[in-house]
């Protein structure tokens, strides 16, 4: 795979500085609008060949009202993650961002080498107006191509090498921090983990929330045993605490998929929650109300991700530059904790 740094386009508003022109008029030139003077028609269009400006196709849809397309790009390699209920979500805040414009949302799982190499060539070829990429693994070389790449990417949670430029991601370290107070506050002190992935960032964010809300508790922060975000993970997970720790007395889960698998292990080993074990998870997706018990999480505002992605997003494709953003979490209290 290819990995050389593609050159930085410049933007519409270096191409209205250039001319001497607002950037709105330097818009309504590139656009052929109607309503700009010679003069400035031609200032533009010097500035625009000077600097090899190269329009955005998107950004025309978003101003002459044709169709244009936005891709979601989800690089995880398990088919499978779709039966998790968090990318549901976010697909629901960015489409209720898009349908107040005249973009197109296309899917693309780059679950595959092949699915691999069409997301690098999109980022390369400029066949869509932008990107927003999730689920990025380890240091997958994708991740700083798609960082560097002309193409306008959001990033929805920062990778595990580095940080990009621009992103929307939810203080996953925080919430694992909270809860993991919570179960000290309440007592507990044989507390373990399950993790998430730890070649993604959510994964290792949470893990070191747990981390360190027990090492400033001055208690054992080692006991935890990976997952994968999913149930069945989940469920593994538990069955291995169990047997490594069997008087443990709390768990912090890093997805409530894996705390509904871990519930459903506890309750085949005689273990009543909370009473022998409190159980925490993160997301609050619907399902972590309806669990026996109803489960405690952390909740991250997930279709609020989805929206604050795609309104990142337009605003780079209008050829403004964000801010990165972190979403707030917080702990909701049930019966399992």
């Amino acid at each position: 795979m290819t990995t050389g740094t593609p050159r930085r386009q410049p933007t519409l508003d270096e191409v209205a500085e250039r001319a001497g022109v607002s950037r709105s008029a330097a818009s309504r030139v590139i656009n052929n609008a109607p309503h700009v003077s010679r003069a400035k028609r031609e200032a533009v269009r010097r500035a625009v060949d000077d600097l090899g400006y190269v329009p955005n196709a998107t950004a025309r849809a978003l101003a002459t009202q044709q169709a244009g397309s936005v891709v979601l790009a989800i690089c995880g390699d398990d088919p499978a993650m779709f039966a998790d209920p968090f990318f549901a979500e976010v697909v629901v805040g960015i489409n209720a961002v898009l349908e107040q414009t005249d973009l197109e949302l296309m899917l693309l799982l780059a679950t595959s080498s092949r699915g691999h190499a069409r997301l690098e060539q999109l980022l390369r070829t400029h066949q869509a107006g932008g990107v927003m990429l999730m689920s990025l693994h380890g240091d997958d070389p994708l991740a700083k191509l798609a960082d560097q790449s002309s193409v306008p990417v959001v990033f929805g949670g920062r990778p595990l090498t580095f940080e990009p430029r621009y992103y929307v991601d939810a203080d996953n370290r925080g919430g694992a921090r909270l809860a993991t107070e919570h179960l000290v506050a309440s007592g507990r002190r044989k507390i373990a983990t399950i993790t998430g992935r730890l070649d993604e960032g959510a994964g290792v964010a949470r893990l070191q929330g747990f981390q360190e809300a027990l090492a400033v508790a001055g208690l054992d922060n080692s006991l935890a045993e990976p997952g994968d975000f999913s149930e069945d993970g989940g469920a593994e997970a538990m069955r291995r605490l169990l047997a490594r720790a069997p008087d443990l007395d709390a768990v912090f889960i890093a997805s409530d998929q894996m705390a509904v698998g871990a519930l459903r292990v506890l309750a085949r080993a005689g273990r009543t929650v909370p009473a022998d074990v409190a159980l925490i998870g993160f997301n609050d997706i619907p399902a972590a109300r309806h669990t026996d018990p109803p489960l405690t999480t952390v909740n991250q505002p997930i279709e609020a991700l989805g929206r604050e992605m795609a309104r990142m997003l337009l605003t780079l494709i209008s050829g403004n530059t964000p801010t990165p953003l972190i979403l707030p979490t917080r702990l909701i209290h049930r019966a399992s904790a």
